[in-house]
């Protein structure tokens, strides 16, 4: 039973995670019955209200109450940390790298040393349905990156040995003239793996990957700005043809498509991440 208990656990908290892109006022929120508040980054094809229904059917079929938290979205990373700092959200959930990119230049935030959660999420890309050559192109790279280092290397450069400290640099995305162009979705709200700096240009690790995947593809890479909510909108209306980043988790506890919209595909995972929970440091008197 406990190890039961303990699955159940990870599976409940980890359909709650995610980072956004907006203004900087968070939105009022509700106190939920003394439950932890737990702010994360509106997802592809799921709400609150999904998560709430998906931890009471838990509830019910096992008769057991491991429903802690209250998911809070937020479309924006900006609204998220705000939220946080004025006590209107008890912890944000995130991952191990971008919590560490955020302590950097919030040191009052602290990554809970007693959060027990070992969960793990991939991230691809996501694409639409009748897009099956394109992602077939791009599944076939990115093997071929991971085959040959290119991602491993790529990670160390601008995830792992990154100062966290200073921005992510911009790189500069390769031209081919007469090529087709491919219109990539980013959002900035996974520092520093979905970057786009005050300047609106994208940077860091989201730039590296996608232009050794525009030189190995020969195709031109448009990088477009959406807000993290309006991603699958983005997609499916073609306004993009591709979203840079889409979780998967890696569970055979959770299905994989869990947060994946009709109509659309994923491709091959280019990248995992650990997630962790973030708490405000109460100030010293």
């Amino acid at each position: 039973m406990k190890k039961i208990f303990t699955l159940l656990t990870i599976c409940a908290l980890a359909l709650m995670t995610g980072c956004g892109i907006g203004g900087d006022n968070p939105k009022p929120i509700d106190t939920d019955g003394g439950k932890i508040k737990l702010g994360m980054i509106t997802r592809l094809n799921a709400s609150e209200e999904n998560f709430d229904e998906f931890m009471k059917k838990v509830e019910e079929n096992l008769g057991i109450r491991i429903a802690s938290h209250k998911s809070i979205f937020f479309d924006s990373l900006n609204q998220m940390q705000s939220a946080l700092q004025s006590g209107q959200i008890d912890e944000i959930s995130t991952y191990r790298s971008v919590a560490r990119y955020m302590i950097a230049k919030e040191p009052r935030c602290q990554v809970l040393k007693d959060h027990s959660l070992e969960f793990i999420d991939s991230f691809c890309f996501a694409l639409r349905s009748d897009e099956k050559e394109l992602r077939d192109s791009l599944n076939m790279v990115i093997k071929e990156m991971q085959d040959d280092g290119t991602l491993g290397r790529l990670t160390k450069e601008y995830i792992d040995d990154i100062n966290a400290e200073t921005d992510p640099p911009v790189i500069e995305l390769p031209t081919f003239e007469g090529a087709q162009t491919i219109k990539i979705a980013v959002t900035g709200d996974l520092p520093p793996l979905d970057y786009v700096g005050a300047d609106g240009k994208a940077a860091g690790f989201n730039t590296a990957v996608l232009a050794e995947i525009g030189n190995r593809m020969l195709k031109n890479i448009e990088l477009v700005q959406v807000d993290s909510g309006a991603r699958a909108a983005a997609l499916t209306s073609k306004q993009v043809d591709v979203v840079f980043w889409a979780i998967v988790p890696v569970s055979e506890i959770i299905p994989a498509d869990t947060d994946k919209p009709d109509g659309i595909e994923l491709t091959n995972p280019y990248y995992k991440d650990k997630i962790v929970h973030i708490e405000f440091k109460e100030e010293k008197k």
